[in-house]
């Protein structure tokens, strides 16, 4: 039996040892971590919806009426009617035909392409895709390529010798570096080369976009350039799970074939009541996502000015690049003992000599805590 202390140990020599902080709080701008009350730069909750007490009575509601568990798969006794209501709520949103839940976006890109690919067809990924469309591309069984990021030419010399089916997969904001994919050229390949394209918008949905619809409304595309969306709900949506968005033979095929659909229990009943709730206020409450936009063009403005090194992004995924794992660590520190917290993102997250700050903004963030984050980043230790 391999022991496993050396692979443990080494991690902690080389900055890359991991382990989850405890939080005494909701999640929030600001939040209790460890008995300490720090500034929350390190969620994904852009839209700050993920303590609304309007979310929190809807899932209490769903819970005194549908208990807390689905108790089975969908498939078997756990689909209920708020998962149906839930359902045809995020396919009018998305505009699309069908919409089909899962427990985790994970489960959903695992589901999506062992379904769309197989042995003999081709994948094609772009080197800074989420892991779980990695890993969905390699249970497959077909055969993964992977372009350099966002370079469509390269992209499209390898779809040029692709075989068999030919599966298009990438991020629409990717989740590390918070740029967007160029999916008007991608879209176009895939149309050309009589491909699937499947675009993972879990940074996009409720957050890009006039109403929030995500990067295929940023970018102007409709489902024929998009044919397979999946989206999660524990970011902008402040809930948990997600879903994958098409026609109806691509959801009816899913729910035949997906394993990540059938061999799981369902989401609790109650949280899909929350999510129906949130879905209506994402739509509504537009200011959230323009306070988004005022917050990030404040702090790249005035971080560029610091001569900070940032990357290029316009989303509320700001990352500020360190280099090695160790910079990365004391910088999180620095910010930390001045009361703001910033997880250091270091490889195999990201590609090695690019372990980062990466600073996540929320729409409920005010003046004063931005002006807390950039007078700590002016004094950032080498």
């Amino acid at each position: 039996m391999k022991p496993l202390e050396p692979e443990l140990e080494r991690r902690r020599r080389t900055g890359l040892y991991r382990k989850p902080r405890l939080l005494a709080s909701p999640q929030g701008p600001e939040v209790v971590v460890e008995g300490r009350r720090l500034v929350n730069f390190s969620s994904n909750d852009y839209l700050g919806l993920a303590a609304d007490p309007r979310l929190a009575g809807a899932l209490a509601e769903g819970a005194a009426r549908w208990g807390c568990g689905a108790g089975a798969a969908h498939l078997v006794t756990g689909h209920s009617e708020p998962h149906q209501a839930l359902e045809e709520a995020l396919a009018r949103f998305t505009g699309r035909r069908r919409a089909l839940l899962f427990s985790s976006g994970y489960l959903a890109n695992l589901a999506l392409l062992t379904t769309l690919a197989g042995r003999g067809d081709t994948l094609l990924l772009d080197r800074l895709d989420h892991a779980s469309l990695i890993d969905g591309a390699r249970l497959s069984g077909a055969r993964l390529r992977r372009f350099r990021h966002n370079d469509t030419a390269h992209a499209a010399r390898l779809l040029a010798d692709a075989r068999g089916e030919k599966v298009v997969a990438v991020d629409g904001v990717f989740s590390m570096d918070g740029d967007l994919a160029p999916l008007p050229e991608l879209a176009r390949l895939a149309r050309e080369h009589h491909a699937w394209l499947v675009v993972d918008d879990a940074h996009g949905l409720g957050v890009l976009g006039e109403t929030g619809r995500g990067s295929l409304e940023h970018w102007g595309l409709d489902n024929e350039a998009v044919p397979a969306l999946m989206g999660t709900l524990g970011k902008a949506f402040g809930t948990a799970g997600a879903f994958v968005a098409g026609s109806e033979a691509l959801i009816e095929t899913l729910i035949q074939q997906g394993r990540g659909y059938i061999y799981t229990t369902a989401a609790p009943p109650a949280l899909a009541e929350a999510t129906l709730r949130s879905l209506e206020i994402v739509q509504a409450e537009g200011w959230r996502r323009t306070r988004l936009r005022e917050l990030v063009g404040r702090f790249r403005r005035e971080a560029g000015a610091l001569g900070l090194p940032l990357m290029p992004s316009e989303t509320p995924i700001q990352p500020l690049v360190a280099g090695s794992a160790g910079r990365a660590l004391r910088w999180s520190r620095h910010l930390e003992d001045r009361g703001i917290l910033v997880t250091p993102i270091r490889p195999p997250t990201v590609p090695e000599g690019t372990a980062r700050l990466r600073i996540t903004f929320s729409a409920l963030h005010e003046d004063r805590h931005l002006d807390r984050l950039l007078e700590a980043l002016e004094a950032l230790p080498e």
